[in-house]
């Protein structure tokens, strides 16, 4: 699925239409799933599979799925997927309040 931000949607319209044409286009605003633009030439049955992935990083985005959860909705496999958030800008590994501490920590093992 191609993605493309509001700015570069503003900026050339056209070439988001023309991926469109061949699949879905996600939409970011903000690095964050906004919208998704469709053909109506083709089906939405033909469309499902291709909206899988989408919907599967929306909720991992969120924290709602895990990876691996996230992965098997999307229909892709596990690499296919990490691929897939990377091209979305996706973080797979966010910091919580106990990573400070463990930098810490490995910093003190490692000097």
């Amino acid at each position: 699925m191609y993605a493309t931000n509001v700015r570069n949607l503003k900026r050339n319209p056209s070439e988001a239409l023309r991926h469109a044409e061949q699949e879905p286009v996600l939409i970011l605003k903000g690095n964050q799933p906004n919208a998704i633009i469709l053909n109506l030439k083709s089906s939405l049955g033909d469309m499902d599979e291709q909206l899988k992935p989408a919907l599967a990083a929306s909720l991992f985005k969120d924290r709602v799925l895990s990876l691996g959860a996230a992965a098997q909705i999307s229909g892709l496999s596990l690499s296919e997927f990490i691929d897939h958030l990377t091209q979305l800008d996706i973080d797979l590994v966010v910091a919580d309040r106990q990573t400070p501490k463990e930098m810490e920590t490995l910093d003190s093992w490692l000097s």
